[in-house]
């Protein structure tokens, strides 16, 4: 037998070197000028932006789950890079905090820096529109735990806020008014579901169209998640918001509750806001329940801010003016910490 070499195990670390060549660029376009060092140290170095008095880091991890399925069988990686950061920095700002750096993480059967740079110039982008800066990573060939072909992803965010402007939701009474964020679609939530009705039952390919979406099963299901921070960040600075919810796996009764004190419940009326037609999409070829919809998927509602009566409508006129799609969509009431949906 020839002498073995790690290429001939399944690990080339030329073309990782080259993944990490390709990498550096998006990850400039990112920086701040917090930001020490540069891509390829064993660490990276972020100092606290000036400006805090008493500044609390704030951090959160994710992946993007069963939707990369969907970019395997479409061979489209240049969004759930997107989706990537969307997850981390949407978490953390719903205590108030100001995204701050991003790291990646990317498991593969395969480097290919190709498909590699596509991912990564997604996190960037992902980046910039989240403000922060994609200071460093890992990528890990391990051909003995990822099918062929296949990757996933991790990421983590870091964020700073004020310490007496942490958004804990302890402000939060009865008779505020709770206004929902429009989605871009399914996010990055429920896709286990999703992938089930629309491969199995429908039998669809990616190029086809998903029926009611005048849109291809691909184009509807890769759809980024939206990054709320900029819209959200310039009402922080104007409004005092008594709690927000990223609504995610669980949905709007499972999310939204987290933000609540004990006491309040919120009520929310189902025909307040506009469900993008890919839900009822689903539910009809599924025959999915209708409370199964609320608490798998965002059902169009993707991020949740509650305010004074009297904010309200300043709220949602600067959201509107910041490009958000906005929508009064309840109020909360006196009970047990909950979520209500009522007609």
């Amino acid at each position: 037998m020839k002498p073995l070499t790690y290429r001939d195990a399944g690990v080339d670390i030329e073309a990782g070197d080259e993944a990490v060549r390709r990498l550096a660029p998006h990850a400039h376009s990112t920086t701040r000028p917090e930001v020490l060092g540069k891509i390829g140290a064993f660490a990276s170095f972020v100092r606290v932006p000036s400006g805090y008095t008493e500044p609390v880091l704030v951090s959160s991890t994710d992946g993007v789950g069963t939707k990369l399925r969907v970019a395997f069988r479409a061979d489209r990686h240049d969004t759930v890079g997107i989706d990537l950061v969307a997850m981390g920095v949407n978490d953390i700002l719903v205590h108030g905090a100001e995204p701050l750096y991003f790291l990646d993480y990317i498991g593969t059967s395969r480097v290919d820096p190709a498909r590699i740079e596509r991912i990564v110039a997604g996190v960037a982008e992902g980046c910039r529109r989240a403000g922060c800066a994609l200071v460093g990573g890992e990528i890990s060939e391990m051909p003995a735990i990822y099918a062929k072909s296949e990757y996933d992803l991790v990421g983590f965010a870091v964020g700073v806020v004020e310490g007496t402007r942490i958004v804990d939701g302890g402000a939060v009474r009865p008779g505020d008014v709770v206004l929902g964020l429009a989605s871009s679609g399914i996010h990055s939530n429920g896709f286990t579901l999703a992938l089930r009705i629309v491969f199995d039952v429908l039998r669809l390919t990616p190029d086809a169209e998903l029926p009611g979406t005048g849109r291809s099963v691909a184009d509807e299901l890769l759809e980024p998640t939206c990054i709320y921070v900029r819209s959200v960040r310039r009402l922080l600075a104007e409004v005092e918001v008594r709690a927000m919810a990223h609504i995610t796996g669980g949905g709007l009764p499972g999310n939204l509750p987290r933000a609540l004190p004990e006491g309040c419940r919120a009520v929310l009326h189902r025909n307040a806001w506009r469900v993008p037609p890919v839900f009822e999409a689903l539910r009809t070829a599924g025959r999915v329940a209708d409370d199964e919809m609320f608490r798998t998927f965002n059902m169009g509602i993707g991020y949740v801010v509650v305010v004074s009566p009297p904010e309200a409508e300043r709220a949602c006129a600067m959201l509107t003016q910041a490009g958000e799609t906005v929508s009064r969509i309840g109020e909360i009431a006196t009970g047990a910490r909950g979520v209500e949906i009522v007609p």
